[in-house]
Parts: structure tokens; sequence; C-alpha cells
């Protein structure tokens, strides 16, 4: 049987996206009625295609939500698509109340409008022959109505259409076809079920081990000779043998890579061991050696799962095997030979130094941040350690380098006015360990806001300068390093970016998402020293069209924009978000290379860097704990199902102090032939998450419109496969159906599908979508889920009268009591929800306000009161702020006041004021589709 591959006949890759992994062309997956195997079950076997046949049914495998009231007896049996056969349920006739505006679906065979379907008392023919039948996001109408080519299952109507059938009246939380939300499954409850399991436990990650705890969830890690998942969290941990199975369940195979995973409380770093002292690994392919290589010949040779090839053992590293398994004898005395994680301590290297780029141009200079910002620097330099290298320069429309040799009586500047051709004149004291140069540096950020810059006439300084600068002095001393980079003046814009709403509305790729050719060859020199950029902006304008943040985001950095420093909130942030980027350790040089065994390929590679010609080999210039990337991988034949697969990343990096490491991660996976215990083993957060990196990836070559239609198809697929092949025979049209672990993914995706990068609104700017972006793109998997779905806490009982032990409520405006406090806490924002009706009293314990209409809204710091609402909010927040690499604002929304549309943006159950549907609706449509597609 040939296999099929994602990638066959793939046009070559014309703009930089497309360089590696990342795909630029989007081939849908062969339809599900042609993947139907072997004649139609008869009615009463309740054994489903692919299950084992020892097994049965295992109904804790799934779980069944009753949508409406069972359908009507049918006389007439369903009919058979591509030599499946259909379920032993009837079509989904709800009667909800009010009902369903749902017209008759044509056959499946023919080509139809998604928005004809749901348009009452209009035949299939011309159902889109009515005024805006095929609006998308607002466009204008085309000039005939689109076809849909057979087989396809989006059936959904878009944002737009929604929005003109919604009744006016109905709340965000309201189902039109008569839903109970709470009656829906709930990721609220899937997340406490297993905090309730797992908290307080220890999870044991052995070879071919079940599944982990859910990234939400803090439990402590046990490398027991698998990876832990805080390294490597597979999408299924158990894959399928063949690829035809794998691309019936509609879900992608892939793995989230989190390669300096933070580590949990109780738990150790990796075990480190010297490299002339450990067991080489592979010499075909390059794998290091790792608990999956099988010993043979008594420990003379091993057999290596990424390549297939027996090596030979070095005699110095010889040892004998025991046993039946043929273990080694010094296996429980060597990281390599028995743990799922290790390190390797290499050579010695040039440590990492700290560049500091100041913008002293005459639009600086008017903007009055200055001396704001070199008091700042100063008092961060006084706590970093004194043996790390410095280096300092100031811009405008030129270079001024300092010279900071400690032999100077006093610093020297030389100022480069060719900056087209930059040529260093000295190399020697442009770097000098803070120990030697304390003195001098300080004293020349003493001087800086009093340096005249250029003339008024000149424009704005451009930000590519002082990167252009730090590359030269850290090439001419061959070191990695960590550049600041402080820029006040306006930034120069490109382009009209007034309105975005056409451009984002387009069916053709986004344009706006990609760098410039400028910005890619800086990154990518960037990538190349292992300079990683970190921007503060302080100008006031939209950055628009000119946003300067490519070139942070794509070298393991960040870009830090604050509107208006004077405030002492801006100030604030400033201040934490410039000590938390000096102190955070990073690691420089960062070369990550992907094995996986001889039977799978990885076929793409996403996240938050610079993309190369291999997804399997990506270099970055830093890295930090927190950054992960999502692989994906494709069958190239069948896969031993008592050998298992494997997943290995190797490390490759420099530390701050210039010693170089080499971590090792492997990951072992069960295999089965059977789909069910595929679906059995794929968990809804990891999915988000994996969905995220790529969509948000996919953005940079296909409209907005595509990825969304490809999100909803694959859902809708994967519900009717499941459905089709590992449901029970008794399940009826009404009741939705669901495995276990993939309760909550019909809310993540629909959150996905609505947020501001993929439903861009009009209240969002170009600049806003953009860094949202590159920023959720770096999460790690737990931040990506409160991303998408944010923790709502109440801090008050449901009276007011008194704090609330508090377990997470629906991220939904039905869980908003008007007599409560509630936090909602995403990891970008911090948003604080007043009721209307607050007691008079609990307003005056946290805000120290007199009454509900005194309380200001908008950002603010709370006050520090001595009571306990007061001391158990401020110690909650900072809590959660010391989760994330950035300083969160606090909003403080009131209820019925004009901000509380921030707060309604993140109510993702809601409806969306950008257009997106509601959680009850999605979840209607979805599980309506996939019950009709079967037919």
């Amino acid at each position: 049987m040939d296999v099929p591959k994602n990638n066959q006949n793939q046009p070559p890759a014309q703009t930089w996206g497309a360089q590696s992994g990342w795909p630029t062309v989007y081939h849908p997956l062969p339809s599900f009625h042609h993947l139907g195997r072997g004649p139609p079950p008869a009615p009463q076997t309740p054994q489903a295609w692919g299950s084992s046949p020892q097994s049965g049914r295992d109904t804790s495998a799934s779980d069944q939500h009753q949508l409406g009231p069972e359908a009507p007896p049918s006389a007439t049996s369903l009919p058979e698509n591509g030599g499946g056969s259909a379920p032993p349920c009837h079509p989904p006739v709800l009667k909800l109340h009010p009902p369903p505006q749902v017209c008759p679906y044509p056959p499946h065979n023919s080509s139809w409008s998604a928005a004809s379907c749901f348009h009452p008392n209009q035949p299939p023919g011309n159902a889109a022959s009515g005024p805006g039948a095929n609006l998308r996001d607002g466009s204008d109408p085309p000039s005939a109505p689109a076809q849909r080519p057979a087989g396809n299952t989006n059936f959904i109507p878009t944002e737009a259409e929604e929005d003109r059938r919604v009744p006016q009246q109905l709340s965000p939380s309201a189902s039109r076809y008569g839903l109970d939300p709470d009656s829906l499954p709930s990721a609220v409850k899937v997340m406490l079920e297993d905090r309730a399991e797992w908290e307080g436990r220890t999870f044991l990650s052995e070879p071919l081990s079940p599944l982990p705890p859910l990234p939400t969830t803090s439990c402590v890690m046990k490398d027991g000779g698998n990876a832990s998942p805080s390294v490597i969290r597979s999408n299924s941990y158990c894959l399928p043998c063949e690829a035809q199975v794998g691309l019936l369940s509609r879900l992608p195979l892939g793995a989230l890579i989190t390669p300096l995973g933070g580590l949990n409380a109780g738990e150790g770093h990796p075990p480190l061991c010297k490299d002339s002292e450990r067991v080489d690994g592979c010499g075909s392919c390059g794998a290091s050696m790792c608990p999956p290589m099988s010993w043979q010949d008594c420990g003379q040779r091993f057999y290596c799962p990424f390549c297939g090839k027996l090596n030979e053992v070095a005699w110095k590293h010889y040892q004998p095997t025991k046993g039946v398994n043929g273990v080694r004898v010094d296996a429980d005395h060597r990281p390599e030979l028995s743990l799922g994680s290790y390190e390797v301590i290499g050579s010695q290297q040039e440590p990492a130094a700290l560049l500091l780029a100041v913008d002293v141009s005459a639009s600086a200079q008017r903007g009055g941040h200055l001396e704001f910002m070199t008091q700042q620097i100063q008092a961060v330099l006084s706590s970093l350690s004194r043996e790390v290298p410095v280096g300092l320069m100031s811009y405008d429309s030129r270079i001024h380098l300092y010279d900071l040799s400690p032999e100077l009586s006093r610093p020297h500047m030389l100022v480069i006015a060719d900056t087209e051709e930059l040529q260093l004149p000295v190399r020697e004291g442009l770097l000098v360990p803070l120990r030697d140069c304390m003195e001098s540096v300080l004293s020349i950020l003493q001087v800086l806001p009093h340096i005249s810059g250029d003339h008024e006439g000149c424009g704005g300084a451009p930000v590519e300068l002082p990167i252009q600068a730090a590359l030269a002095v850290l090439q001419g001393l061959k070191s990695p390093g960590k550049l600041l980079i402080f820029h006040s003046a306006d930034l120069m814009e490109t382009g009209d970016t007034n309105s975005s709403s056409g451009l984002f509305g387009s069916n053709k790729p986004k344009s706006v998402f990609q760098p410039s050719e400028q910005s890619i060859s800086l990154a990518k020199e960037c990538v190349s020293q292992g300079c990683g950029v970190h921007m503060f902006v302080l100008s006031q304008q939209d950055v628009g069209g000119a946003w300067p943040g490519h070139i942070p985001h794509l070298t393991g950095g960040a870009l830090h924009s604050y509107a208006h420093l004077q405030g002492k909130l801006d100030r604030d942030r400033f201040s934490r978000d410039l000590r938390r980027t000096v102190e955070t350790d990073f690691a420089f040089r960062a070369e990550l290379r992907i094995f996986v065994s001889k039977d799978l390929r990885v076929s793409g590679c996403y996240g938050m860097f610079v993309p190369g010609p291999n997804p399997a080999h990506v270099t970055m210039a830093t890295l930090d704990r927190r950054t992960t990337l999502a692989v994906e991988l494709a069958h190239t034949r069948a896969l031993d199902e008592a050998r298992g697969a494997a997943i290995q990343t190797v490390l490759s990096y420099s530390l701050q102090t210039g010693e170089t490491r080499t971590r090792v991660h492997t990951l072992t996976l069960r295999c089965s032939r059977h789909l069910q215990d595929a679906f059995r083993n794929f968990q809804a957060q990891t999915l988000l998450s994996f969905y995220c990196k790529k969509m948000y990836c996919s953005v940079l070559e296909r409209p907005l419109q595509e990825l969304r239609e490809e999100l909803q198809t694959d859902t809708t697929e994967a519900l009717a496969s499941y459905r089709k092949h590992c449901s029970t025979s008794c399940v009826s049209a009404g009741q939705l159906v669901l495995p276990r672990f993939l309760r909550a993914l019909p809310v993540f995706l629909n959150s996905l599908r609505k947020s501001e990068v993929l439903l861009p609104g009009l209240r969002s700017s170009i600049h806003q979508r953009l860094q949202l972006r590159c920023c959720v793109l770096a999460m790690d998997p737990r931040n990506t889920v409160e991303h998408f779905y944010p923790p709502l806490l109440p801090l008050l009982l449901s009276d007011g009268g008194g704090l609330s032990p508090g377990e997470p409520l629906r991220c939904t405006a039905a869980s908003l009591q008007p007599t409560g406090l509630y936090l909602l806490h995403p990891p970008l924002i911090l948003l604080l929800w007043v009721g209307s009706q607050v007691p008079a009293c609990t307003l005056a314990q946290l805000f120290s306000a007199g009454c509900f209409s005194s309380l200001a809204s908008g950002e603010i710091k709370l006050p520090v009161l001595d009571t306990p609402l007061s001391v158990y909010v401020r110690s909650l927040i900072d809590d959660l702020s010391e989760r994330t690499l950035h300083s969160q604002k606090l909003l403080v929304v009131k209820q019925g006041d004009a901000c509380e549309e921030e707060l309604q943006r993140l109510l993702v159950e809601d409806k969306s004021p950008n257009g997106g549907a509601s959680y009850a609706d999605y979840l209607y449509h979805l599980h309506f589709n996939s019950v009709r597609l079967l037919q």
C-alpha cells in the first residue's frame, strides 16, 4: 500500500517564509469519506473499525453530551459513502426552542455555498442567490456564487454572516439554537479534574509511558528513562502505525519542544557529564546516546532507532550487557543510558556581552525620556555581575562608540558618520568587563541626556543602525551577546497604515506579516553571531507599517513599547521589563537538531525563528527557558508496533559565561494499528498549542479566511471520524461524542479561530496584531492555553462577604455576578472586573474608594492597604506576574463601563466583539455538520 505524504507535488517555495518547514501551500488531506476501509459492518456488530477485538468498547474513553432530543425513528437506512458505513444514528433533527434556522442539505457530492445552509425556506439550488450570501469577513460580494468542492466539510457560515442573523436582544453567552451553555463540555472542568488527579503527586516519565498531566497542572515530573513533558510533549502518546490511519483521525502528528523547559518544584536539573566520558552516539546520523539504543553482541554494538544502522562501541567505553533485555551493567551510573534528559559539558569560548544602545537624536531629546532611561540603566548595572563584558553606544543618524579601556583616564567617544559601509576604527576597549569599566559607563550615562543630537530638520533615527554597529563590535571580538536598544525618536512609517480592514480581509497572502528583506538579512547575521536584540520603544505614535519588532523576535529577544512614559505606571513597567531582560538567563548560539524514528520524518517546524532549508535543524541567536517550537511529523513507512517510536532533540548552546553545553532529550512513544488508541492519547491543550504555532506561521503565506476554514474542517472531520469508527452503535443523532481528553478541543479551537491574529477587527492596529503574533508564537504550552482560555478567578463570595478559596470559572459573561470581584489573567494582561453591586466596604478595603461611581477604571496600581483583601489580591497579582517575562498591565473594568469591551474580547465562550461565534453556536454547527457528513 502506498503511503500518502503531506508534501507530494509541492510547488517550489517563492517567499522567505517557505524556506524551512513553514508551509506555503495548503494541501488538504484526503476526504475522510475516501478512507473507509473494508465492507460496512453489520448493524448489530458493536465493534468499531480499528478497535482491538479483545478490548471491545471502553466507555470511559469518550464523553457523550446530549445536544437535543432524540430524533424520530427512520424507516430507511443512511446512504454509504466511499465504501464506509454511516453511523447507526439518525440525522440531527433537533427540536430546539427557538428552532434552528436550517434548510435541508443538498447531496454530499454536489457543489453549494456555505451561506446557503442556514437560510430558512430557501431551496439548495439557488441558496446563494440572495444579496450577500457569500460574503466573507465583510468583503464585497463576488460576481458569481462560490462553488464548494465535493467532500468539503466547511458548512459553518462566516462570522460576517452570523452577525447579520444574531437577534440583537441575545446576550453574548446565549445560543441562538436554544442550547444551554452550562450543559456543554467545560474546559474548566477538564482542567480541575486533571489537577485533582495529579496535583501533589509525581508523574514518572518512563519509556512508552501513558498520558502525562496537562500543561496547566502543576506536578512533579520524574525522569524514568523518558524526557519530561515539560521539555517534549507529544500531540499523541500512541502513534498510528500506518499513515492511512493517521490521516483518518484528521488530527496532526507532532510534538511541542521546549529545549530549556522550566523545571517545576521538586525537579532537579538534567545531570551533567563530560564529553570525553560519555558513550558516543550514532556515527551515521549523529543522534546522541539514549535509552532507546538497543545493545547487541554482549554490548559490542548497538542499534540506532533513528537511522536503523548498527554502530561499533569504542573499546574505552565498552561494558558487557546482562539479562534478556541486553542492558549494560553500567546503565544505572550513566545518564545517557538510563535517563531521558542529560547535559554534556563542552569547551570554553568567549563569554556573552551586554551591549547598550541609546537614541540621542533631536527627536529623542524633545521627548524628555533620556534622563529617566539612563537612571534606570545605571540602577540595573549596579546589580549585574562584574564579570559580564559591557559595551555602550549612542546614535542618531551616526554611531557614537565609547572606548571603555581602564587604562584611559576617561572614556573616549568615536563617531562614525559613514554608516553605509560600517567599519570600526578600533576594537580594543569596546567590550570591557563591568568590574573594569563601571565608573566610565556611569559617567557616560550621566552625560548622555545633555548631548546635542542632530539638527532639528533630521528625521527619526533608523532602528537598524545600532544593530549593524553591535554586529560589527561582536564579530570583531568573536563574542555572542545581548543587545538592548532604547529608541525614543519617531519611527518612520512606510505605506498606508490608517486602516487595515481591507488588508486583513483580502484573500491575498498577508504581506503585512512578512518581515522586509533588510530585516531578514540582519536577523540572519544576528543568529550567526548569537546576538539577541531587545528593543525598548518609547515613541508615542502607532508604529504601523514601520513595526520594528521582527528582528527582536526573530533573534529570541522582545519588543517593549510604551506610549506614555511620563506616567508612573509606564515607568514602573519599563523598570521591571528592563530588569527582567538583563537578569534573565539566555542560551546563546543555540542550534537544535531533531531526530525521529527511521519510519518517520520531520515535515515542518513552527515557531519564532529564522527558518532554514531543513525543518529538523533550527538555529537561534538566543533562547530562554519558555521558548517552545512545534514539530510536525509524517510517516515514511509503517511503524513497528513492538518497537514503538522515538523523538530526540539535541540542543547545542553556550552559557553567559562562555561554557558550551549540549542538552539531549529523548521521548519514546507507543504505536498501535487501531484508530481508537490514537484518539485516546490526544490531549486538547497540546493540540491547541500545536495548531496555534502552525497557523500563526502560516499567516505569512495564506489568507486568514482559509486558515480558519482549515481549522473547522479538520475539527468537523475528526469528530465525524471518531463517531463513525470509535463510538458505540447506540449513540443517537442528538448526542455529541468526543474522546475523553478532547472534550475541550472545540472551545479551544474556536478561541484560536476568532483570535486577534486570525480574525482581526477594526479595534486593534497592525502593530498590536504583529506584536501579539510574535509573543504567542514563542509561548510554552501552559501560557498558550491561558492565552486562549484565560483563567477567571472569583475574589469574593457571591454575597461579597469575604475571600473566596476560589476555583476558576468558565470564561463567559454568565459567570460574572454584579456582587463580585473577578480577576482574568491571560499571560499578557490582567483585568480586574468590579460588579456594580459590590459593597462599599469592599471597595474601600481594596481600592480605598468610597463608592462604585467614584472608582476609577482603566490601568491602575492597587494602593497598598493593610486589609486582608488588599494583601490577598496584591500577593496574587505578584505571583501571576512572575510567570511571564513581560510585566503585565492591571486594568480595572467596571460593570457597564466603556472599557468593558476589553474584557468581552477575552471571554472566549461568548460571541466576540470582532464577530467570532460563541462556543455554543460553534459546537452546535460542528456537531450538526459532523453527523450530516456521515450520511
